[in-house]
Parts: C-alpha cells; sequence; structure tokens
C-alpha cells in the first residue's frame, strides 16, 4: 500500500461523520413493505407490458375489423398553422393542434385495457376462492382471556348452587 505525503492525514473509518437520518433511511428501504411495493412495481411494469401487447396486438386489430377500420389518429383541430390532411404533416409543419383522434384511441385503449384487467383479476379471484375453499376450516381457540372469564363463571356457578342446596330445608 502506498504511503500518504505528510501533509495529508489518515482517515480511519471511526473518523468519518454518518449523518442520522442516513441510517433511518436504510432501516425505512429494507422495511418488508418497501421490498415488496418494489417487486410489486416490477412486476407491474411486466404486466403492464403484456396487458398493452394484448391489447395492441390482439384486441385492437379485432375492433377494427368490428368497426370498420376506423382510425381517429388523424382527427385534430388546428389552432394556428397550415390546416394539412393528416396529424403528421401538421406536426411537420409546426403547425398547433389539438389531438382530439390522440384522445379518443387512449380513452378506447384504456377501456379495453380496464376490461381485460376486470377479466384477469376475476380468473385470478376464482382459482384464489377454490384454493381457500379446498382447505378445511378449522375454528380458531378462543382466546385465554375469554377461557379465563368461562371458568370463573363456571366456579361462581358452582359456588351459588351449593349455597342455596345448604340453605334449602331437607324435606
Amino acid at each position: 500500500m502506498a504511503k500518504l505525503p505528510d501533509h495529508v492525514p489518515e482517515l480511519h473509518v471511526k473518523d468519518i461523520h454518518v449523518p442520522g437520518w442516513l441510517g433511518e433511511f436504510r432501516a425505512f428501504l429494507m422495511r418488508g413493505n418497501v421490498v415488496d411495493l418494489a417487486v410489486g412495481v416490477i412486476v407491474g411494469a411486466a404486466f403492464t407490458a403484456i396487458v398493452n401487447s394484448l391489447v395492441k396486438d390482439i384486441f385492437t386489430p379485432i375492433l377494427g375489423l368490428l368497426i370498420g377500420g376506423i382510425d381517429f389518429t388523424n382527427l385534430f383541430v388546428t389552432l394556428r398553422g397550415p390546416h394539412l390532411a393528416t396529424l403528421a404533416e401538421a406536426q411537420k409543419a409546426g403547425a398547433v393542434t389539438l389531438n382530439v383522434g390522440l384522445f379518443l384511441n387512449a380513452v378506447i385503449q384504456f377501456i379495453i385495457i380496464g376490461f381485460v384487467i376486470f377479466w384477469v383479476v376475476k380468473v385470478i379471484n376464482r382459482l384464489t376462492v377454490k384454493k381457500e375453499a379446498e382447505k378445511p376450516a378449522t375454528p380458531p381457540a378462543p382466546p385465554r382471556n375469554e377461557v379465563l372469564l368461562q371458568d370463573i363463571l363456571d366456579v361462581l356457578k358452582a359456588d351459588a348452587a351449593a349455597q342455596k342446596a345448604a340453605t334449602t330445608p331437607k324435606a
């Protein structure tokens, strides 16, 4: 290891001041909830890609055939600039446009994605319910304090019955 020049002091780990919030931040990141959330975001991103492909590559072409191939992409209003036939030409010419057709396409895609996710969640819920139904349902044991209270009540009832029997005259 190379020796430092005399004018450079040696630093030791104990000499480095670590801010208190750094430990709190590390503890926050290592919580189970944050790790679960991170995994959920990653899985969600992958699931989003699958759903987008399902919508774009499967449902949108079928829907396009059913409605006669209507494409809203070129439905726009030019606010300033040349009035051209297609949105791509208008944007290339630098026109300021309200892209109504792109918005409608996004709304339609949102509705389709919502519909697909609804059915996927419905199927997952059915599978989950079937797995839960397969498990035998055993009632949980009552809490210890309820058991103790019941024992005390039984003792009090027995004492009351014994006192009643002792005070009742025998025939």
